[in-house]
């Protein structure tokens, strides 16, 4: 699934911690888990609009281009508009859609 078609909240949402607790057996293992693909999800999102503000990109700076550009500004808003990427890591954290490994568990199979 994509970060833009995404169905994750775009406001606060009060959530059972409970409920994220069961998925790896400790709060704090689900919340590194979902902090670090927030942070993989937070780079592609500001790749994507980077590059698609890069085409604006002009080496003179005139007054009537910060006014007339309204491809960039809407360009902006859609990317303001989107989910934040700790909602999205959360979402995909419900749906079984981020896969993570223990590097301990490894290291035990390699062991025995």
């Amino acid at each position: 699934m994509g970060v833009k078609y995404t169905d994750a909240e775009r406001t606060t949402v009060t959530r059972d911690v409970k409920n994220f607790a069961a998925k790896t057996g400790n709060v704090y293992e689900t919340l590194v888990i979902m902090s670090k693909r927030a942070d993989q999800i937070s780079v592609t999102i500001k790749e994507e609009l980077t590059s698609k503000l890069s085409e604006f990109a002009s080496t003179q700076d005139s007054l009537e281009e910060v006014f007339e550009n309204r491809e960039q500004i809407e360009i902006s808003r859609y990317y303001e508009g989107l989910p934040k990427p700790p909602a999205i890591a959360m979402k995909e954290m419900e749906q079984d859609e981020i896969y993570y490994r223990k590097p301990e568990d490894d290291q035990r199979k390699l062991e025995s």
